[in-house]
């Protein structure tokens, strides 16, 4: 009877460890994954990379995804990484910035069953349009032009030759749309301020030498305000501020995508998009089986998706009064930011 009693109990222990064994495998492959596939500005921006990241991060917190990230030290590692992630089981799958768009679009038709994100380029202008991918967007020159608003009414304040100027990383549209928005802003609250642009050709941090060269030949030529739309390069731009951000008339620096304000007192305010809402936003739609590809999910003053960063206290209240009262018009559409450059 005894014998009977413990072969039954062996047998009853078994069957408990072979169903635990069971349910832990098919929790661990249940297991969600979250991927981002940097561009080559890498991580450490300070701009929408990072951003990107905080995302991914709050993916791994609060759905307890499984994460990683795929660094692209060059634009050959663009394809090879999305292919990576989506060979390695990422369901969903971030990639951030303009520049990816081509090797994303092939990933996103060679692997149909994972999901795709791109940050600051439109679903519509893929090549193939894939059903498993949406874009990023946002209405940057929304955010660019109260930027610009505010850096026309401190160069008017501070009087002189009133030059407002941009350092852009790339010319392409995720940040001309900065610059345009940013000029036009600049002329609205001081319509005599001259405009100046250059580009450093280069996003990553290791080119902010580049940037700061760049903005020190803005400085030379009246510039009193300074928006970087550069990246890691552009807080060169904003270190060229830095440098001449005394006397009367100081230079002042405009950050962007983040708020850069721990930069120090030569930040005027930053132009701001919540990349990071954005694409954690995509990761939950993956993880709840709502997401719905073929789309754009944008991004604007309205939705709360762009916005304005810390204003120095430097700024007159007057100022942000007023700079308050054309983001309620941009918001009810009496006031259209332009997007491109003339």
């Amino acid at each position: 009877m005894k014998g009977k009693t413990l072969l039954l109990w062996l047998c009853l222990v078994a069957l408990v460890a072979m169903v635990g064994g069971t349910t832990a495998s098919a929790q661990h492959s249940a297991t969600f994954k979250a991927a981002m596939v940097s561009d080559t500005g890498n991580i450490n921006d300070k701009s929408f990379n990072h951003l990107s990241k905080l995302g991914l991060d709050k993916a791994k917190r609060v759905l307890h995804a499984q994460t990683h990230i795929f660094i692209s030290q060059s634009a050959a590692d663009y394809l090879p990484n999305f292919t990576a992630a989506a060979r390695q089981g990422y369901q969903a799958i971030v990639a951030t910035g303009f520049l990816l768009s081509t090797d994303m679009d092939t990933a996103a038709g060679q692997f149909p069953k994972a999901k795709f994100a791109i940050v600051d380029f439109p679903w519509s202008a893929l090549p193939h349009k894939p059903k498993n991918a949406i874009g990023l967007t946002f209405e940057s020159q929304q955010s660019g032009y109260l930027v610009g608003y505010l850096a026309g009414l401190m160069a008017k304040k501070q009087g002189g030759k009133q030059v407002v100027s941009a350092v852009g990383g790339k010319k392409i549209p995720s940040v001309d749309n900065w610059i345009a928005g940013y000029f036009a802003g600049a002329k609205k609250a001081d319509p005599g301020v001259q405009t100046l642009v250059d580009y450093s050709d280069q996003f990553s941090v290791a080119f902010a030498a580049k940037c700061k060269e760049l903005a020190l030949n803005q400085i030379a030529q009246g510039s009193q305000m300074i928006f970087q739309v550069a990246g890691g390069c552009g807080l060169g731009a904003l270190d060229a501020a830095k440098a001449s951000h005394t006397g009367k008339r100081p230079v002042w620096g405009i950050g962007v995508d983040a708020d850069q304000s721990y930069l120090g007192a030569h930040i005027l305010t930053s132009g701001t998009k919540k990349v990071d809402v954005a694409t954690y936003r995509f990761y939950k739609s993956v993880h709840d089986h709502t997401f719905k590809g073929g789309k754009n999910y944008d991004g604007t003053l309205k939705n709360g998706l762009q916005g304005v960063g810390k204003i120095s206290p430097k700024v007159p209240k007057a100022f942000v009064t007023k700079m308050n009262k054309i983001k309620a018009l941009i918001i009810k559409g009496k006031i259209t930011p332009p997007s491109k450059l003339p």
